[in-house]
């Protein structure tokens, strides 16, 4: 049919399919929004959560009775009153008794009504419920004309279009739900606290949220947690929408063996236990978190406990923040307070959702009195009527008696005028009497009166009457006082709130912390000064700087490690916790991690080993160890030079050791049974000096010792060594800038012996000469001294420590030891005993403290 065509059918209407299909849909999408998926910002529940309580309420489930199969529950529902499947009533149904899901469970359940590991709950046929306790505050004065009711699906029943709620159950419990092109995604909050919020916004209906917040400090979720952005839920309290990240609760536990281990004692609002476990357990296999050793989920009714073993050396701080980034432990949870306000849905911020429960809840409360004032008023104007009968009993009585009919006789009763004497006191405490000694009775007094038994015609029978009347008139004026006025009224509701508070506030279960959610694990760390101390066999550790104290020279020092027997103390450095480090292995690779990675250990402990923190095969050790310069550094005009012990040496650019990957990168190539025993940064205008174990030393300038361009190359010659000697020690001088009126610049090179000896030498004394010479003097190596064992530039101002194979050292200021020519054998530093050796001194620099 064309559009201008007209049917020759009159009752044929033409329609255009645009407007109809508009028309329907945006009828369906009204009645899913409102009928289904969004809650009431006054009782703060959905349609089918409503239902079910009030079938249970009608079915008389009270939590003070037996509970009931859930099967019979869920049919009264959708028989009654929703007529959708009976699954997805009896989850509703099931959510609602999970302590896990609702922060302020509304039913109580006995059988298997699911798990916080995603396990379902049992079928209907199987579980029991009732209502909870808290749940009559939900329901009562519901026979009090307090709401409205509207008609069921099949028009055969009554249902309520909202409970009359005595507290805000919507900023409790939460919610959340997806209807047509809008969702709400409503968080659960403390029942105290909404109490004490709801009770300010009472005391003082101009509040601001930003006071309000003072007793409403954010959600509070049933499985606890930690949530981080103050500040994001402040803005979502006044404007009704954010995303705020929240955190379970991991915590660090020592263990016997010295391990340590991490135990997730809380996870995130509808974070899926099992499935949080699988995850870190894959991710485990996949090596994206390294250092975990098992994982065991310990869990049980008193509460949440993942126990999650670390291997030897790795820092929990380290898997705590992986752990966060990779995996549910944190989550995300985005909040848009849509609710039904007057039949709309509106976004609502925090002051809005308690003024819409306070208004509800005014009307609900005048509704209520004014019921409970109706029946006050009509069962004390019966009374009065009786105590009117009873005193002009032997007249009524003739009444009755002369009647032919009980029409006639309620005929009589209502035309005659009764006189009052006794009566009129009572009267006057619930009626407005203008005729004072006369009174005609109404139609339901009649009643009353005819139907009386004769025993309240007796002294006790009268005296209840009056008695009542009493009570009748105090609870006619305080009722009459609650309507007319509002302060009373709001006494009334806060008189609730806090018997509420009482009986069912329980404690805040999720902590709300202010942190900068980044995965840079290194702001988390303290920047302080710390020492690193390597081992022949393989140990490492630090401890903090300031643990080692400054001693006179020639003492025996301090234990700074516990070392294995036949292991001993090869190197030491002196960094800060951010810092990255550099390790040369044997086989000529390098290394690089941060130093706050290295494990801490206490001054007695020998320290982790190095293959649970470096990628290291089991040939290979670290030879050398070097801070790298800071990212602020101008790595382009700065050169690192390698020396092994068999005098090679090669210069490269800084900025070919920038980047270094995880596995490491080749450093440099090494001839058979060589090694590096040296790694500095240097610049062109400095010097670089060799000191070998016989006390031979070499300086030559930095600038003519040339850039290689590759990693891979040996290098070339250093120095030319005697037999049986070798370089023990690489350092990098600046050049003297030496004034007229003395014959130094203030710095000195120290040279430090096995057996403990040593001494400075002003640094002019050193003379340059060309690579690859045999070298000058540099202390005496003899019987007394041993070995050298390290030489390096100080002045006058430094401390240096040093380190013996016995795990003693020793922290000197360099005024102590005595200056002295170059040909001469030094003094006692440090006093050792036995076959104990000197195996490393090094420079404190006085920057880290």
């Amino acid at each position: 049919m064309k559009d201008t065509e007209i049917p020759k059918d009159k009752n044929i209407k033409l329609i255009s399919m645009h407007d109809e299909m508009s028309s329907s849909y945006l009828s369906y999408a009204m009645s899913v929004i409102v009928s289904r998926a969004l809650p009431d910002v006054r009782d703060g529940l959905k349609p089918v959560h409503r239902r079910i309580l009030f079938a249970m309420y009608k079915g008389g489930y009270d939590w003070s009775k037996q509970f009931r199969k859930s099967a019979r529950i869920v049919g009264d529902v959708i028989g009654k009153y929703h007529p959708h499947g009976d699954q997805s009533v009896y989850d509703a149904l099931v959510r609602m008794v999970q302590d896990f899901s609702m922060s302020l469970p509304l039913v109580q359940g006995q059988g298997n009504f699911g798990s916080i590991d995603g396990d379902p709950a049992a079928a209907m046929r199987y579980t029991e419920t009732r209502l909870a306790k808290v749940s009559q505050y939900l329901i009562d004065d519901i026979e009090k004309d307090t709401i409205e009711y509207k008609s069921n699906y099949d028009e055969t029943e009554k249902e309520p279009s909202v409970l009359p709620a005595q507290y805000p159950n919507l900023l409790v419990n939460g919610a959340g739900g997806i209807a047509v092109g809008m969702a709400t995604s409503i968080p659960p909050h403390n029942l105290g606290e909404i109490i004490d919020g709801t009770l300010a916004l009472i005391e003082n209906k101009d509040i601001k949220i930003k006071e309000l917040m003072k007793h409403i400090p954010g959600p509070d979720f049933p499985t606890g947690g930690v949530i981080i952005g103050k500040e994001i839920i402040k803005a979502g309290y006044n404007v009704g929408r954010g995303s705020f990240k929240i955190r379970g609760e991991i915590s660090v536990e020592a263990q016997k063996n010295g391990r340590e281990r991490l135990v997730i004692t809380s996870v995130p609002y509808q974070v899926n236990k099992s499935v949080l476990n699988e995850r870190i357990a894959q991710l485990v296999r996949e090596k994206k978190i390294e250092g975990i050793k098992d994982i065991r989920d310990e869990s049980n009714r008193e509460g949440i406990r993942v126990a999650i073993d670390l291997r030897n050396g790795v820092e929990p701080e380290t898997i705590k923040r992986l752990l966060y980034k990779n995996t549910s432990i944190e989550s995300s949870f985005g909040f848009n307070t849509l609710a039904i306000v007057d039949g709309k849905p509106k976004i609502c911020n925090l002051k809005e959702f308690l003024t819409n429960f306070l208004t509800f809840r005014e009307d609900v409360v005048i509704k209520k009195t004014k019921f409970d004032l109706k029946k006050a008023e009509d069962r004390a104007h019966i009374l009065i009527g009786l105590s009117v009968s009873v005193e002009n009993l032997d007249k009524i009585i003739k009444i009755i008696r002369s009647s032919k009919t009980p029409d006639d006789a309620k005929k009589s009763l209502l035309n005659t005028k009764w006189k009052i004497n006794k009566s009129l006191k009572l009267i006057s405490l619930v009626e407005d009497k203008k005729e004072k000694n006369l009174y005609s009775l109404s139609d339901p007094q009649v009643i009353a009166i005819l139907e009386l038994r004769l025993q309240k015609l007796t002294a006790l029978g009268i005296n209840e009457i009056e008695v009542e009347i009493k009570k009748l008139a105090d609870l006619i004026k305080g009722y009459k006082k609650i309507i007319n006025s509002k302060k009373e009224l709001l006494n009334v509701i806060s008189e609730e709130l806090k018997t509420i508070k009482e009986k069912f506030a329980v404690p805040r279960r999720t902590k709300i912390i202010d942190a900068i959610l980044n995965y840079d694990i290194e702001e988390t760390i303290q920047k302080e000064s710390v020492i690193i101390t390597v081992t022949l066999q393989g140990y490492i550790k630090r401890g903090a700087l300031s643990s080692v104290k400054q001693q006179k020279r020639g003492g025996k020092g301090k234990s700074g490690i516990t070392t294995r027997d036949e292991d001993s103390v090869v190197q030491t450095l002196s960094v800060n916790t951010h810092t990255s480090v550099l390790f040369f292995s044997t086989e000529g690779l390098v290394y690089k991690i941060k130093a706050w990675k290295i494990p801490e250990g206490s001054t007695t402990s020998k320290g982790k080993s190095l293959f649970n923190i470096l990628p290291l095969k089991n040939h290979q050790s670290i030879s050398s160890i070097m801070p790298f310069p800071d990212e602020e550094s101008d790595t382009k005009n700065l050169q690192i030079v390698f020396a092994t012990a068999k005098g090679k040496v090669r210069k490269n650019s800084l900025e070919d050791f920038s980047s270094i990957n995880s596995a490491g990168k080749i450093a440099i190539k090494l001839d058979p049974n060589d090694k590096i025993v040296g790694v500095e940064i240097c610049k062109d205008d400095q010097d670089v000096m060799l000191s070998t174990k016989n006390g031979k030393c070499i300086r030559f300038e930095s600038k003519k010792l040339r850039i290689f361009k590759g990693r891979s190359s040996k290098g070339i010659k250093g120095i030319e060594l005697s037999p049986n000697d070798e370089i023990v020690s690489l350092s990098i001088t600046n050049k003297e800038k030496i004034k007229k009126d003395t014959k130094s610049d203030g710095r000195f090179v120290l040279s430090i012996t096995e057996n403990g000896y040593g001494k400075k030498t002003l640094n002019n004394e050193y003379r340059v000469t060309n690579r690859g010479g045999k070298g000058i003097i540099g202390i005496v190596n003899s019987p007394r001294n041993g070995s050298i064992c390290s030489s390096f530039p100080v002045i006058e101002g430094d401390d240096v420590m040093i380190s013996t194979n016995k795990g003693r050292v020793i922290r000197v200021a360099v005024k102590e030891i005595r200056t002295a020519g170059r040909n001469t054998q030094g003094v006692r530093i440090i006093k050792l005993s036995g076959d104990e050796k000197v195996v490393s001194a090094i420079k404190i620099d006085d920057n880290l403290e």
